[in-house]
């Protein structure tokens, strides 16, 4: 074989005298042929690597797949790897075409900021939720990963990791969160098949519902009214006056309140839009607000336009004053239920 002949039966040994690319060709490397394989091609680089490729044109498009360095891939392999590929060809198959699928195949993130999230936030008044344990427990693991060669044991994985470091029921929410990121992709055709499938929760500890005693609301009452974020408070008290959820009353605005009807309108609840009727004493908190007359949020904020931040601080700081242990917020949502319940309702 000469020096200028790039057209040649391979052998190994004849790939291994092949010199590197010249310094001064005006291409990055040479490219040889193979006469006993048509399409099975070897570059070599000015450098001295060499590579194997497969040439091919289909659907009117010139394509070339690489199939590896040689000498790792031998002369027999690579001949065996450009005839299976020649095979799918003449089916009508791309060789390329799964690998094609994964270079435009969105990462777990990417699908989640540019698909998931955008019709979370027409579809659900929680989507900052779900933004909330994406960020915080999702993305770190799986968030770089393509979202096709996310398995089954991946995803277990994760909520077992989940599991660990808060609590069974918080890897719950991650696990319907992902399962319907899943399902979703699987519907828009993103993906084959939700790695979800099969996958049980965990069995969470049932909670013991905690409420107020006619004693205890009191003593709760008189320790708001001695705090000193007077708005925060008065938040507290409306949630243990009308039994509504924590942000529905955070985030209502004056317009969404009629006094003489005694109605608080609520948009955007987990049942959907419905009104809440006032009774007097939640009339006249309403109607004490400095906040009345105003406009904007019913409980505004420190910062200029948001409402008020969560009144978690104000509840620990009453129930210390009132000698009262273990109270969340939403337990003002059951001491209001359990109040109506004994007061007949």
């Amino acid at each position: 074989m000469s020096n200028t002949e790039t057209r040649f039966p391979f052998t190994h040994r004849s790939l291994s005298k092949l010199p590197p690319c010249p310094a001064a060709s005006p291409s990055t490397s040479t490219e040889y042929s193979d006469t006993e394989v048509v399409g099975l091609k070897l570059q070599v680089s000015k450098a001295g690597r060499k590579v194997f490729y497969f040439r091919y044109t289909i659907n009117r498009q010139k394509r070339a797949a690489k199939i590896g360095e040689f000498p790792a891939i031998d002369v027999t392999e690579a001949r065996k790897a450009a005839l299976e590929m020649r095979a799918q060809i003449d089916r009508g198959l791309d060789p390329q075409a799964d690998r094609d699928a994964l270079a435009v195949m969105p990462t777990f993130r990417q699908f989640g900021e540019d698909s998931y999230m955008p019709d979370a936030r027409t579809r659900k008044a929680s989507y900052k939720d779900d933004a909330g344990r994406l960020r915080v427990h999702v993305y770190p693991v799986l968030g770089d990963r393509k979202i096709s060669e996310i398995s089954t044991r991946d995803v277990q994985q994760l909520l077992a990791r989940v599991a660990d470091k808060t609590s069974k029921s918080t890897a719950n929410r991650v696990h319907s969160l992902v399962a319907r990121m899943f399902k979703l992709a699987q519907v828009w055709g993103v993906i084959e098949r939700s790695p979800c499938y099969g996958l049980s929760k965990f069995k969470e500890p049932k909670k013991a519902e905690r409420f107020l005693t006619p004693e205890e609301i009191t003593r709760f009452q008189a320790a708001l009214a001695e705090d000193k974020n007077t708005m925060a408070a008065s938040a507290l008290r409306l949630l243990l006056l009308t039994g509504l959820r924590r942000n529905e009353v955070i985030r209502a605005k004056w317009d969404q309140v009629d006094l003489a009807a005694g109605l608080l309108h609520l948009p955007k609840t987990k049942t959907g839009a419905r009104y809440a009727v006032l009774n007097s004493a939640a009339k006249e908190l309403l109607a004490s607000l400095p906040s009345r007359g105003q406009g904007g949020w019913i409980f505004p904020g420190t910062k200029p336009g948001q409402p008020m931040a969560q009144p978690t601080r104000v509840l620990v700081r009453a129930l210390k004053r009132a000698g009262i242990d273990r109270l969340r917020v939403h337990d003002l949502r059951h001491t209001f239920a359990a109040t109506c319940v004994n007061s007949g309702a």
